[in-house]
C-alpha cells in the first residue's frame, strides 16, 4: 500500500508542477541578484542572501530561507491536506477502507507518502539552489568568511552543515505535514484541511511578532524554523536547533496520534 501511495503522489503532474513553481522564486531572485548586484546588507533579508555574490555554494541555504516562511509550508499543507480528505471528496475512501489493509495501514501509507513529498521537495529546492548558485555566482574553493560569526569554514564543513540544515528544514516541515494530515481526517474537503493547517501557521507567525504573546512564543510551531542559521556559527549554537527539533517532535507526535484516533473511529460515508 505504501508503494501505491508513493506512485500516486509522485505520478501526479501537479506534484511536480508544485515543486517547479516552488523553485521559481529562488531562481528568479538569483537571476535578479546576478543582473543587478543589489544584495541586501548583512543581517537584512533572508539569511545568507547577502553572501551569495561571493560564494554561490551558500545559495541552497538562501533558497530554503526564501521559500520557508510561506511558499514551502503552503505546498506541504496542500499535499498533506489532500491525503485523506482528497479520497473522501473523490468518493474513493470507502472502497480503500473496504480492503483488508485497515485504517491504520492506510493512514501510515498516506503519512509515508506525505513525508516523502516533504523530503523530496526540500532536497530539490536545495539542489536547484546549488546549481543556480554555482552557475551565477562565484564558488570559492575555500569558503572564507562563510560562517555567520565571520570565521572561515572549509568546504567539508560547509557541505556537512548544509546537509544538516536541509535535514532541519525537512523536520520543520514535518510539523506542517502533521497539521495538514490531522485536519485531513476531520473534513472531506482538501481545501478546508489545507486552509486549517495554514491558519494555524499564520496565527503562529503573527503571535510571534506580538510582545503580549511572548510567554507562549517558545511553543509556537513556527518559532524555530530559521534556527538552521545557527548551524553556520562558529562554534555551532545548538540551543535553538535542539529546541526546534524537540518542538516539532512534540507537534508531530501529538497531531499524528490525534489523526489516528480520529480516523480509526470516524464514520466514513464518502
Amino acid at each position: 500500500m505504501i508503494g501505491v501511495e508513493l506512485r500516486k503522489t509522485f505520478g501526479r503532474p501537479r506534484t511536480w508542477v508544485t515543486i517547479a513553481v516552488l523553485n521559481a522564486l529562488p531562481v528568479l531572485v538569483a537571476v535578479l541578484l546576478r543582473l543587478t548586484d543589489l544584495a541586501p546588507r548583512p543581517g537584512e533579508g533572508p539569511p545568507f542572501l547577502s553572501a551569495v555574490l561571493t560564494n554561490g555554494q551558500l545559495y541552497p541555504l538562501a533558497a530554503l530561507a526564501i521559500v520557508l516562511p510561506l511558499f514551502l509550508p503552503i505546498a506541504v499543507a496542500v499535499v498533506s491536506g489532500d491525503a485523506v480528505a482528497g479520497e473522501a471528496q473523490a468518493g474513493t475512501l470507502r472502497y480503500l477502507l473496504a480492503r483488508p489493509a485497515g485504517r491504520t495501514r492506510l493512514l501510515v501509507a498516506k503519512l509515508v507518502a506525505v513525508l516523502a513529498f516533504v523530503v523530496v521537495t526540500v532536497v530539490v529546492v536545495a539542489a536547484v539552489g546549488y546549481l543556480v548558485g554555482t552557475l551565477l555566482f562565484d564558488a570559492q574553493p575555500v569558503a572564507a568568511g562563510t560562517s555567520v560569526s565571520g570565521t572561515s569554514l572549509t568546504p567539508e564543513q560547509l557541505a556537512g552543515r548544509t546537509v544538516m540544515a536541509i535535514g532541519y528544514v525537512a523536520v520543520s516541515m514535518l510539523g506542517v505535514a502533521a497539521f495538514g494530515l490531522f485536519f485531513s481526517t476531520l473534513t472531506d474537503s482538501p481545501l478546508a484541511a489545507a486552509l486549517g493547517a495554514l491558519a494555524v501557521l499564520v496565527t503562529s507567525s503573527l503571535l510571534f511578532t506580538l510582545d503580549a504573546a511572548s510567554p507562549i512564543a517558545p511553543y509556537l510551531p513556527t518559532r524555530y524554523w530559521l534556527a538552521f542559521v545557527d548551524l553556520f556559527r562558529d562554534p555551532v549554537l545548538w540551543r535553538d536547533v535542539v529546541r526546534g527539533l524537540a518542538l516539532q517532535g512534540v507537534y508531530v507526535g501529538v497531531l499524528l496520534t490525534a489523526a489516528w484516533a480520529n480516523f480509526a473511529t470516524k464514520d466514513v460515508t464518502s
